[in-house]
C-alpha cells in the first residue's frame, strides 16, 4: 500500500519552565506545541476496530509532559530535541515535525518559536 499518514497534536499547553529572565523582562505565560507524526497509512487504514491495529500515542503524550516537567530548559531548543528522541524509540514514527512556541513575547502580544522537520534519517540516527 502506498501513501502517507499523520497524526497531528496541536496547541498542547505545556507546564514547562524555558529561559532565564531579568525582572523587566517579558515572561511567557504558556508555551504550546504542535507536533504531527509520519506513520505508514496501514496504521489509520484498518480492517478492524481495535487498538492493536493502531499507533497509540497515549504514552508518547505522556513521554512528552513528563519531559516538559522534568526542571528547568535554557532553550526550546532542548526541549524539542528530547521530544524527537521521545519519538525516534517508536519504529513507527517514520518523520516527525515539531513546533515549540512561547505566548507572550511583548506587551501581551506575539508567539515565538522554534521549528525541526526530522526525517527518517534523522530519527534512524537517535534509534
Amino acid at each position: 500500500m502506498t501513501g502517507h499518514g499523520t497524526i497531528e497534536l496541536r496547541d498542547l499547553k505545556l507546564d514547562t519552565q524555558i529561559g532565564t529572565y531579568g525582572l523587566k523582562d517579558v515572561v511567557p505565560d504558556a508555551h504550546y506545541l504542535d507536533l504531527t507524526l509520519s506513520i505508514c497509512p496501514q496504521l489509520i487504514l484498518i480492517a478492524e476496530d481495535r487498538m492493536s491495529a493502531v499507533f497509540d500515542y497515549d504514552p508518547l503524550i505522556a513521554e512528552i509532559v513528563r519531559l516538559a516537567r522534568d526542571g528547568h530548559y535554557e532553550t526550546q531548543e532542548r526541549l524539542i530535541t528530547r521530544i524527537i528522541a521521545a519519538c525516534a524509540t517508536y519504529p513507527q514514527i517514520e518523520s516527525a515535525e515539531i513546533a515549540l512556541r512561547k505566548w507572550p513575547v511583548r506587551s501581551g502580544s506575539g508567539t515565538l518559536g522554534v521549528r525541526l522537520f526530522a526525517g527518517s534519517e534523522t530519527l534512524a540516527g537517535m534509534r
